[in-house]
């Protein structure tokens, strides 16, 4: 029954990338602009086979991912302490909720021009805007989550004689562990479009972003539409790839979804 699911699932998303192609199609032919501009899917194709065979927008697409990996860790370094701080002490959540929810709405693309004149254009820039964009889901969801914790399993803990080691390590963060897989997802999606405008705007040496603006200066509306695909096929892929193989092999076997689905 799962695979007969996810073979309906999978044959859906590909009738919904066809039906994209083909209004896609229609409207690069309907003559509203000129083929230069909105090139039909064919060029489009040619491009990106063209691109990937010289390597180019591999490269570009390692460049960009490694940016996001990176802003990722970073948030999780910064928002996983802070978010499980808020979690379990008053004290600390009074102190950071207010900061958090003032600059959680400030979109990362505000700080590039500032982060321009401290730290110059480059990797630290690009990097810092995808950390920003990536922390306040982590923090907000692991808080969320160690708050979520049923508390029948803490007071089972504690009656059985866990110490507070013990519990946090055996109760509260597997108990939060669904909260904050989601929050580290919903991390790497901001990241990722956070990248793309850092790269347009502090001109690191490569990457899709840089490659959609530099392509932008010659009209080369093919080579961003590669772009942007490739954008979005390493997006999905790394999604389907990675984020869904780890859930499977922890939370979901572990069971923690259905509890935190329950709970909801």
């Amino acid at each position: 029954m799962t695979s007969a699911f996810l073979s309906r699932s999978f044959w859906r998303g590909i009738a919904g990338l066809l039906l994209l192609a083909l209004l896609w199609e229609l409207f690069a032919r309907s003559g509203l602009f000129t083929q230069a501009l909105t090139p039909p899917i064919t060029r489009i194709a040619n491009t990106v086979w063209r691109t990937v065979l010289d390597g180019s927008i591999l490269e570009n697409a390692a460049y960009t991912l490694t940016r996001v990996l990176a802003g990722l860790l970073l948030a999780c370094l910064v928002g996983l302490p802070i978010g499980i701080l808020m979690g379990r002490f008053r004290a600390v959540e009074r102190f950071f909720l207010p900061l958090v929810s003032v600059l959680m709405p400030i979109p990362s693309l505000a700080w590039v021009p500032l982060f321009i004149l401290w730290f110059g254009i480059g990797e630290v820039t690009t990097l810092l805007v995808v950390g920003y964009a990536a922390t306040f889901p982590v923090i907000y969801n692991s808080w969320t989550g160690v708050r979520a914790v049923n508390p029948l399993w803490v007071r089972s803990a504690l009656a059985m004689g866990a110490g507070q080691r013990q519990l946090f390590r055996s109760v509260v963060l597997p108990g939060a562990s669904p909260y904050v897989f989601t929050g580290i997802r919903l991390a790497f999606g901001r990241g990722w479009i956070a990248v793309i405008g850092g790269e347009m705007l502090a001109n690191p040496a490569a990457g899709l972003g840089r490659a959609i603006f530099d392509a932008r200066e010659y009209l080369d509306s093919e080579v961003m539409l590669a772009s942007i695909f490739a954008i979005g096929v390493v997006g999905i892929a790394f999604e389907r790839l990675v984020f869904q193989s780890i859930e499977s092999r922890t939370v979901a076997r572990w069971g923690m979804v259905a509890a935190a689905g329950a709970r909801r």
